[in-house]
């Protein structure tokens, strides 16, 4: 297949503002490790969400393409890749795997340059780097298939690699969003009790009971902080996992943790929103650590999940809560931020 002179995307021009739907150039050719890969569907991720807000300050890059969790085809490859090859169904990541990191491809929107780093997936086709795609069995749901380019790696990463939870152990999941509930599957996973969620929406905490949550809290009907020592006593908790960003909640979770607890990041603060902690019980065996996206190894880690997956120890379809169309993703990305959207939205690129 020659590649396509055009196609439609959703293009960040301004911070703050919706996503512009529209027409954009691509290259004429591969280069060295880039693969051409039809877009099926899109996850849209909390993060994305950041990126509009500008969450992390000026943003030097725009205009450019979002998003980094999806499921297609390859299409065509440029020279030098080896892992994938055209007609294979692949998982599209943001987390490096196997293969070439390539140059970001040359997009041109209204005559000049649009940029999209190595992977970009609000798109109907995407130029992504060879090591952002990992190759899957071709009968493959790709509606599933499109959360382990993030969801799924980054929440089961962060209960293996970051929060490493143990038998037993008492975890509590603050943001039961599209990471959160995979994190609480995992935990369950690992045996871990009581599996605490935190949310703002019944839905979502629904949601988190069916994937294995043990115990629910609902804070915008009672304090966080009352609920949780009701729970977890003067013991303490084992792990206080994040995925908020909000300073006020990382501290709270660094303060209900046991002396040798631990405090895992996954949501960002915004630039200039810092935390303050009494830094002695560092000294003394508590953790406090960022996690990125899990440390998860993609290549290594999907064919693991999807193990689990068609074993039915793990349940991905029910967390898929809403589809929509290229043209309507400004509407999911305004459910997502009111809460509305109970799971993870997808959007459908073709028709």
């Amino acid at each position: 297949m020659s590649i396509p002179k055009t196609m439609r995307a959703a293009i960040l021009a301004e911070l703050q503002q919706p996503l512009i739907i529209d027409e954009v150039e691509l290259p004429p050719q591969l280069d060295v490790g880039q693969v051409l890969v039809k877009i099926g569907v899109s996850g849209v991720c909390g993060s994305q969400l950041g990126e509009i807000d500008g969450a992390k300050g000026e943003d030097k890059y725009l205009p450019h393409l979002l998003g980094h969790e999806a499921s297609g085809i390859v299409e065509e490859v440029g020279p030098g890749v080896r892992f994938v090859k055209p007609g294979d169904r692949v998982v599209l990541h943001w987390r490096k795997s196997q293969g070439i990191e390539s140059l970001p491809p040359k997009y041109t929107w209204r005559g000049k340059p649009l940029n999209a780093g190595l992977i970009a997936t609000f798109n109907e086709y995407a130029i992504v780097s060879e090591n952002r795609v990992t190759r899957i069995d071709p009968s493959s749901d790709m509606d599933v298939a499109a959360l382990f380019g993030c969801a799924v790696t980054t929440g089961f990463g962060v209960a293996e690699n970051n929060a490493d939870i143990r038998l037993g152990e008492s975890v509590v999941v603050f943001g039961a969003g599209g990471v959160g509930l995979n994190i609480i599957q995992a935990a369950s996973l690992r045996s871990a009790y009581p599996i605490i969620a935190v949310d703002l929406h019944e839905g979502r905490l629904a949601l988190a009971k069916q994937v294995g949550a043990t115990h629910l809290i609902n804070a915008s009907q009672v304090d966080a902080r009352t609920a949780l020592l009701e729970l977890t006593g003067k013991q303490g908790i084992d792990v206080f996992i994040d995925n908020t960003g909000q300073p006020s909640i990382i501290e709270m979770g660094y303060e209900l943790t046991k002396a040798q607890g631990r405090v895992v990041l996954v949501g960002v603060p915004r630039a200039g929103r810092n935390i303050s902690i009494y830094s002695l019980p560092l000294h003394f065996e508590k953790t406090i650590s960022g996690s990125h996206g899990g440390e998860a190894v993609p290549h290594v880690d999907i064919p693991r999940y999807t193990r689990l997956l068609d074993a039915g120890l793990i349940q991905l379809k029910p967390l898929i809560t809403e589809h929509f169309k290229l043209d309507d993703i400004n509407v999911a990305i305004q459910r997502m931020r009111s809460g509305a959207m109970s799971g993870r939205c997808l959007i459908r690129m073709h028709d």
